[in-house]
C-alpha cells in the first residue's frame, strides 16, 4: 500500500500556497513514489479525448497538486446516463452486429457502472404510458420491445451494473387531476401506489433486471412535463413512511429508497425528509440535478446526516449547446464536483436520441442531445458520451475518493481503485500549466482534462 510521509513544515506548505502572482515549486523531499505513471490527455476543442501520451512536459516543477490517500470518503458506485425508453429503442433499431458492438463500448470493460431508468414512461419516449393505466392490470408490455430487451443485453455484458428506477407519474387514476402531467399522488391510493412500485420491482426481477435502487419521484418540484406530477416534501415523506418503506419491509424487497432527485437549491426538501425518523428507517440517501442551485448543497445534506448517501442523478446537455463548453461545464461540475461533494454516483440525461432529439412525448423535451445521436445506423458521439467516459474509463464502481489538494485555477478529484493503484482526474479550464505531482513534473494544456493513472 502507498504510504504518505510528511517530510515538510505545513507551515512553509500553507505559505507557499498563498504566493500570489508566482508558481507555486515542490518543497522539500517528494510525499510519494509512483512507478510507470501513465498520462491520457482530452483536449475537447480539438475533440480528441482520452489520448494516451508519454510524460508531458520538460520536467519543470510548477503548481502542486498533493495526495492524500489515507483520507478516504465515498466509495463510487459509477458514472453514467439513463437509458430512457426512446434512447433504448433507437439503439434496438441498430443490426444486431453493430448494437452488441455499441453495447460492449458503452458497457464492457472501462464503461459505464450505473444506469438509470423510468418507471412506465418518461418524457423522452415515444408516448405517454404507466404500466397499470387500467386499475388491476398491471403489466410491463410496453417496454417488451426496446427498454427490456435492451437491459437484458446490458446485463449480459456486466452482470454488476447497478440500475436506478424513478417514475415520471403514477397511473393518472391514482392522482388528483387524473391526468399524466402535474397533478398529485391522492392519499387514498398511497398503498396502491407502494403496490405498484413493488410489482415493477418484482416484475422486472423477473425478466433478470434487478432494481438496484428507486426514487419516488423524478423532479417532484416540477410538474410541468407529460409525464409528471407534483409531491412536495411533506407529501413524500407521508408516502413513504405510511406506504412504501412498510410495504417494500413486508415484501422484503432489498431496493434502496432514494429521495427527492431534483435541484440543488432545494437541499432542505432532503434535509427535512431525512430528518424525520420514521422516513429516514426506510431511506438510503438523497438524489440531486443541477438546473437551477450550486453542487455544494449535496456537501449540506451530507453534513446534515453523514449517514445517508447523496447520489447525483441527472444534467442535461441541450441541442443548442457548445461542445467545448459543455465538456468543461459538466467535468467541473457534474463529474468532479459532485464526486467532491460525496455523491456516489454521477448521471448525465439521455443517452440516445434521433437527429430530431426523439422520440419524446407530446409536451417532452425537444432539445434533448443524447449522449449518442443514432441516425439510422450511424452513430455519432456528443459531448454527454465524452463527459461521462472521462471518467467511467479511468474510475470504476468500487473506487473510493481519497483526499486531494489543488492549486488555484485547478479542479481535481482522485481515487485509490480496486486494482490498488491511484487515479487523478485533473482539468485545467485556462493557459497552460506546470504541474508537480512529487517528483513527477508534467504540462497541463491548455483547456484540458487529463487523467493520471499511478
Amino acid at each position: 500500500m502507498i504510504r504518505l510521509f510528511f517530510f515538510f513544515s505545513v507551515t512553509l506548505f500553507l505559505l507557499a500556497c498563498n504566493m500570489e502572482g508566482k508558481e507555486l515549486a515542490i518543497l522539500n523531499t517528494p510525499l510519494l513514489t509512483f512507478k510507470d505513471p501513465e498520462f491520457y490527455l482530452s483536449l475537447p476543442r480539438q475533440k480528441s479525448f482520452f489520448q494516451k501520451i508519454d510524460k508531458p512536459g520538460q520536467g519543470v516543477s510548477g503548481s502542486i497538486i498533493q495526495l492524500f490517500p489515507e483520507q478516504t470518503f465515498q466509495s463510487m458506485d459509477g458514472f453514467g446516463f439513463t437509458l430512457t425508453g426512446g434512447s433504448a429503442q433507437v439503439i434496438q433499431r441498430l443490426e444486431p452486429v453493430k448494437k452488441a458492438t455499441l453495447l460492449q463500448e458503452l458497457f464492457g470493460k472501462n464503461g459505464i457502472s450505473v444506469l438509470r431508468i423510468s418507471v412506465g414512461a418518461s418524457d423522452l419516449d415515444s408516448s405517454v404510458f404507466t404500466y397499470e393505466d387500467v386499475e388491476g392490470k398491471f403489466s410491463l408490455e410496453k417496454s417488451k420491445a426496446d427498454l427490456i430487451p435492451v437491459l437484458q443485453q446490458i446485463l449480459a455484458i456486466n452482470p454488476s451494473i447497478k440500475i436506478m428506477a424513478s417514475p415520471w407519474s403514477p397511473p393518472a387514476w391514482m392522482k388528483d387531476n387524473l391526468y399524466s402531467k402535474g397533478g398529485s399522488l391522492m392519499e387514498k391510493y398511497y398503498d396502491s401506489y407502494a403496490n405498484y412500485l413493488a410489482t415493477y420491482i418484482q416484475a422486472m426481477a423477473k425478466e433478470g433486471i434487478p432494481i438496484w435502487a428507486l426514487t419516488p419521484q423524478n423532479e417532484p418540484l416540477n410538474p410541468g412535463n407529460n409525464p409528471s406530477m407534483y409531491m412536495t416534501s411533506k407529501m413524500q415523506a407521508n408516502f413513504i413512511k405510511t406506504a412504501l418503506g412498510p410495504v417494500f419491509q413486508k415484501q422484503n424487497i432489498q431496493t434502496k429508497i432514494i429521495v427527492f432527485d431534483h435541484n440543488c437549491n432545494h437541499p432542505e426538501y432532503a434535509i427535512d425528509l431525512l430528518n424525520d425518523p420514521e422516513v429516514r428507517k426506510y431511506v438510503n440517501g438523497s438524489a440531486f440535478h443541477l438546473y437551477e442551485g450550486e453542487i455544494s448543497s449535496l456537501s449540506k445534506v451530507k453534513a446534515a446526516h453523514p449517514d445517508k448517501e447523496v447520489y447525483f442523478t441527472e444534467q442535461w446537455t441541450g441541442a443548442k449547446g457548445d461542445f467545448t463548453g459543455d465538456f468543461m461545464w459538466h467535468v467541473k461540475n457534474v463529474v468532479l464536483g459532485a464526486v467532491n461533494n460525496h455523491a456516489k454516483t454521477a448521471i448525465e440525461w439521455n443517452l440516445a436520441s434521433d437527429p430530431s432529439y426523439g422520440p419524446h412525448t407530446p409536451g417532452g423535451c425537444t432539445e434533448c442531445l443524447g449522449a449518442l445521436t443514432i441516425d439510422g445506423q450511424e452513430i455519432t458521439r456528443n459531448q454527454s458520451y465524452y463527459i461521462v467516459m472521462q471518467a467511467a474509463r479511468f474510475v470504476p464502481a468500487g473506487s473510493v475518493r481519497i483526499g486531494v489538494s489543488v492549486p488555484q485555477g485547478i479542479q481535481a478529484a482522485a481515487f485509490q481503485r480496486p486494482d490498488g493503484k491511484l487515479v487523478i482526474l485533473i482539468q485545467n479550464e485556462g493557459a497552460k500549466k506546470d504541474i508537480s505531482l512529487d517528483r513527477l513534473n508534467f504540462e497541463l494544456a491548455a483547456e484540458s482534462v487529463m487523467a493520471v493513472v499511478l
